[in-house]
């Protein structure tokens, strides 16, 4: 069977050439005779895989070397509670930005540690936009700043780091880490969940300054302990080891490719046409602020909601899959991350074009 191009906002498509790789090497790692399944994540080859999926990591981003990479388990929801967790540090508040589902997922949570002060919040206008930097209000007692810098349901994204006004900042990147140059050094602590971006889903990453750790609240599960994951190089419990060697697999992938500057390049140019069409089209639109529009979830509509059936199935027959939008927002949604290949978009407008044609 072919492959279809998947626009899965996520668990995402994979670099083929990673699955490929994934499959000769399944049966028999470099000829151990197992697989990366069957090691033992105390053994000296997957430790080498570890510690080069570590390396990896820090030279595509350029961490600095005062700040921990830690790979865990729970996805970004178990970080909504982790970060409060870790980063209070004898304080009773924290400030969020609340820009869609996923910041207020984090809120949630965040209030069962602390007291959450919005600094600015975008859901009056339904989560069109990102409030002004200048209207935020932002707390000097907080512990920390966070926000989501990419809504995946929304579509909303922050196309710079924002100014924490000397606040800790941290930040939920689950959907566009990797997809650009980062300064790290702007935060305190960053996590993703990886099934977005950075491999399949059952693994964490989480960038902290070294710090930060060490401070958890009285009661804080050691799993969630930064400083005892750090101190037991993530291996605290047993690792989620072949998603861990997968994530291992893309970040190599990453680096074939030219860095991050070549894979922002190419994911500008992804959206810029995607957007470029549903803008040029009357049939087509899409709701989100231009100066925030996210490059790697685009959500859209169409003119006539009663084709929305029609569209889909006419795009799965098209070998054009996952594009339904979110239940909570409805419409379509395409989520190009870095995995999916500047053809696959190519091939989503020609349809639409097409579509349009015949049914418009």
């Amino acid at each position: 069977m072919a492959r279809v191009y998947n626009f899965s906002a996520g668990p995402s498509m994979l670099p083929e050439s990673v699955l490929q790789r994934a499959r000769e090497e399944l049966l028999d790692w470099h000829a151990t005779g197992m697989s990366i399944m069957e090691m033992s994540h105390r053994g000296k080859d997957f430790v080498a895989i570890a510690e080069k999926s570590e390396a990896d990591l820090r030279e595509l981003l350029a961490i600095p070397k005062n700040y921990k990479v830690l790979f865990l388990q729970g996805g970004a929801t178990g970080q909504f509670a982790a970060v409060p967790m870790n980063l209070l540090r004898g304080k009773s508040k924290a400030s969020y930005v609340n820009t869609g589902l996923w910041s207020e997922k984090a809120i949630s949570e965040a209030k069962l540690y602390c007291s959450v002060d919005i600094a600015a919040s975008s859901k009056d206008g339904g989560f069109t936009t990102i409030p002004p930097r200048a209207d935020w209000r932002l707390d000097p007692e907080a512990a920390y700043l966070h926000y989501t810098s990419n809504e995946t349901i929304g579509g909303v994204e922050f196309q710079d780091v924002p100014d924490s006004a000397g606040l800790l900042l941290a930040c939920d990147m689950s959907s566009d880490i990797l997809s650009r140059p980062l300064d790290v050094s702007r935060f305190g602590l960053i996590y993703a969940g990886a099934q977005k971006n950075i491999g399949p889903a059952g693994i964490t990453v989480v960038i902290v300054r070294e710090d930060l750790i060490g401070q958890p609240l009285p009661g804080t599960p050691s799993i969630f302990d930064y400083k005892k994951q750090a101190d037991n190089g993530s291996m605290l419990n047993t690792p989620p080891t072949y998603n861990w060697y997968l994530l291992g697999l893309v970040l190599e992938w990453l680096k074939d490719q030219g860095g991050l500057t070549v894979v922002e390049a190419r994911n500008v140019r992804k959206a810029d046409k995607l957007y470029a069409a549903i803008d040029a089209s009357g049939y087509y639109s899409n709701p989100i602020d231009p100066a925030c529009r996210s490059r790697m979830n685009v959500p859209f509509r169409l003119a006539n909601a009663d084709l929305e059936k029609t569209f889909l199935t006419e795009a799965k027959t098209a070998g054009l899959v996952n594009l339904e939008g979110h239940r909570s927002v409805g419409g379509f949604r395409a989520s190009i991350y870095n995995a999916m290949p500047e053809e696959g978009v190519d091939a989503l407008i020609e349809f639409m074009r097409e579509f349009e044609r015949n049914h418009g």
